[in-house]
């Protein structure tokens, strides 16, 4: 007599794309919760199929997706038989003792990492100062328009391989465009696109560190992914300090091969480097062979004054890498970013693209490139230029008006956030913890820096927070007792 399946099994109707995947799911679950107990006999594939009126071919398949996954097993002229999977499940079930820190399968410089905490955390604050964030105020009808044009583009295009370095068109459009904005001298060959900052400074940590030797000179406080790509990749990561001229260059020792810099907006202290400064970071890389790494975020929104050169422009060696993002003058999601690029080293950075993700989507670049070229990219930028510059001044204003006897802004000429110094010893942590309760967000410096620093005080990012919001919300941040906390 033939064994009987002793459980219910509902399935979808025939033809069903589904029915499959139904009857295979459901005997799976009848193995791992025990109502198919290890060591039964399953019934022949025919007498199955006929008892569930489907065709013998669907039974045999599920059968055989049971088998390769270990829930069933075949025995030669016997039938097939469930196994006993209960060790398998309960080891599954068991929760693995890890210790990140010592767990020697990991390279030592990862050991005890956690992924970096992203500015966007999900929580909602009444009045939000988060530092990094552009408003949302993006022309995405546009973006949505030019994408599409794009992918009818590629659906058209026979496939073949296209260059690390990123689509000519697009290489084409962004050397105007910075050539223009921030007449930064470079030909289309001279530029590799990127997935945003983070990626364009991982991929120049590849060539240009040698684990365990090269010294890289960072500004402390800085900006931390990019220390950590450096420290990923092997560096000796030295410290150096930040004052109101940006990077102090008299602490550079001669034996750093690589500095990384925000001159044009320091991340997060936002003054600029001065032209005395520029000069001696410049000749001091021509001088001992180092590289200079020019992070130029968000100069792009200049409030006032007149902007100074990239170091780019200013380099008569060589030595600049100057590295470009839209996430700030588009919208962060995009994850594009560029690099222009000594002559000496684009062969190097190229190939490192290549091996890290071959080449950039090229929907978003063809698209970023007509968006650039049909001058939408210029007349964003323009509006939220006009939008920073007066929540910048908004900010200002209200920090001197409830905070001026406790917090000193720093100079600053540029982007979308302003950090001001404590004027007197206080715990700004007491103060962040205070605000969020109130539901305000801001940051203090400390967070950026890797060592105690000097400057203690607080960033506000004014890119997620309209003008009109400002002075209520500073004024209710006096409320903490700054001279007290």
């Amino acid at each position: 007599m033939e064994p009987i399946l002793d459980i219910a099994i509902a399935l979808p109707e025939k033809g069903s794309r589904e029915l499959l995947r139904s009857l295979h799911r459901q005997l799976r679950a009848a193995i791992i919760d025990g109502r198919l107990q290890a060591g039964l006999r399953l019934p022949p594939t025919r007498a199955l199929a006929r008892g569930l009126g489907i065709s013998r071919n669907t039974v045999i398949a599920a059968y055989d997706m049971l088998l390769s996954e270990g829930y069933v097993e075949g025995r030669r002229g016997a039938g097939t038989f469930v196994a006993d999977v209960r060790p398998r499940l309960e080891r599954r079930k068991a929760p693995l003792q890890v210790d990140p820190v010592a767990d020697k399968r990991l390279a030592p410089i990862w050991r005890g990492w956690r992924p970096l905490a992203e500015t966007c955390s999900g929580e909602t604050y009444r009045y939000d100062f988060v530092a990094g964030m552009p408003d949302s105020e993006f022309p995405f009808d546009i973006w949505q328009r030019l994408s599409t044009r794009a992918a009818r583009r590629v659906a058209r295009s026979p496939v073949h391989e296209h260059d690390p370095a990123g689509e000519p068109v697009l290489r084409r459009a962004i050397a105007s465009h910075v050539s223009f904005v921030r007449a930064v001298a470079c030909q289309p060959e001279d530029i590799v696109v990127t997935a945003g900052t983070r990626q364009a400074v991982d991929l120049i940590a590849r060539i240009l560190v040698t684990p365990g030797e090269t010294e890289v000179a960072l500004e402390d406080p800085g900006y931390g992914p990019t220390r950590r790509s450096f420290v990923g990749a092997g560096a000796k990561v030295l410290s150096i300090p930040v004052d109101e001229e940006g990077l102090v260059v008299d602490r550079l020792p001669p034996s750093a091969r690589v500095i990384c810099v925000t001159p044009s907006h320091q991340f997060p202290l936002g003054v600029a480097m001065s032209a005395r400064r520029r000069t001696a970071l410049l000749d001091f890389a021509e001088s001992f062979g180092a590289v200079i790494v020019e992070d130029d975020y968000d100069s792009e929104f200049r409030h006032s004054g007149m902007p100074l050169d990239a170091l780019q422009t200013l380099d008569r060696s060589g030595s600049v890498f100057y590295v470009g993002t839209f996430s700030k003058s588009m919208f962060p999601a995009l994850r594009m970013g560029f690099v222009v690029a000594p002559e000496w080293a684009r062969y190097a950075l190229t190939l490192a693209k290549q091996l890290n993700d071959q080449h950039s989507p090229l929907i978003n670049q063809l698209a970023l490139a007509d968006f650039i070229a049909e001058s939408h990219l210029a007349r964003h930028v323009r509006k939220m230029r006009r939008i920073y510059s007066a929540r910048h001044e908004a900010l200002r204003s209200a920090l001197e008006t409830h905070l001026g006897d406790h917090l000193r802004p720093f100079r600053a000429h540029a982007g979308v956030h302003l950090a001001a110094a404590l004027t007197a010893p206080g715990d700004e942590q007491a103060v962040v913890g205070a605000a969020a309760a109130r539901g305000i967000r801001v940051e203090d410096i400390a967070r950026y820096a890797s060592r105690d620093t000097a400057q203690r005080g607080f960033v506000f990012g004014f890119g997620m927070i309209e003008a009109k919001h400002i002075e209520p919300a500073i004024a209710e941040l006096s409320g903490l007792g700054f001279g007290t906390i």
